[in-house]
């Protein structure tokens, strides 16, 4: 039902690449995993999905990306090559789709108003943040070298690679960050029941 809603909700638009179903569902369910546990889960803040076949040249940045959001134009873009190779490689805790919605999320619970949904992201976003913002707690996430350096880029792209991890490694994750871990689950109101 999700996935359906999903579809309907979004346009998608191929850049030099023909869209298929098959990549209207994966990231159709791309999304829904990242939103499974949120009772209102589509969001307002993009509208179009634009796929390349590869990296692009950004119009937000001038410069190549796999993968953005770009708030402005509405749109989430996608290297279809990067997200295909995130989304079939499940042991490297690196997958674009996720990476991207999760800014979307991240976005949309500092955005919107009214979604129960988005104000439990948004306050476990400034507990978990504070993993980051501290230097003690950073030096210590930083040495047990789990999240890959990219993670410390900013406060979004913490966030993001956050996500990732919890999705592709989560038993790990909880053994390695245990309270971040708790933080991510609550943030995205994940139950570990969805995983049987």
């Amino acid at each position: 039902h999700r996935v359906k809603s999903f579809i309907s909700n979004y346009r998608f638009h191929g850049k030099g690449i023909e869209i298929t179903e098959e990549m209207i569902v994966i990231t159709a369910g791309t999304y829904v995993m990242l939103t499974f546990g949120m009772r209102f889960y589509l969001t307002p803040l993009f509208r179009d999905i634009i796929i390349y076949p590869d990296q692009y040249e950004s119009s937000l940045t001038g410069q190549n990306h796999k993968g953005e959001f770009n708030p402005r134009m509405k749109a989430v873009v996608f290297s279809w090559e990067d997200f295909l190779l995130g989304h079939n490689t499940t042991n490297d805790n690196v997958n674009l789709g996720l990476h991207e919605f999760g800014h979307v999320l991240h976005f949309h619970s500092k955005k919107v108003n009214g979604d129960p949904s988005a104000s439990i992201f948004y306050d476990e976003f400034n507990e978990i943040v504070k993993y980051y913002d501290d230097a003690a707690l950073s030096l210590e996430l930083v040495q047990k070298g789990y999240f890959r350096e990219y993670a410390y880029e900013n406060q979004f792209e913490f966030l993001a690679v956050l996500l990732e991890h919890f999705s592709e490694s989560p038993q790990v994750f909880k053994t390695e960050h245990p309270e971040l871990y708790e933080g991510v689950k609550k943030m995205i109101n994940f139950k570990e029941e969805y995983l049987n």
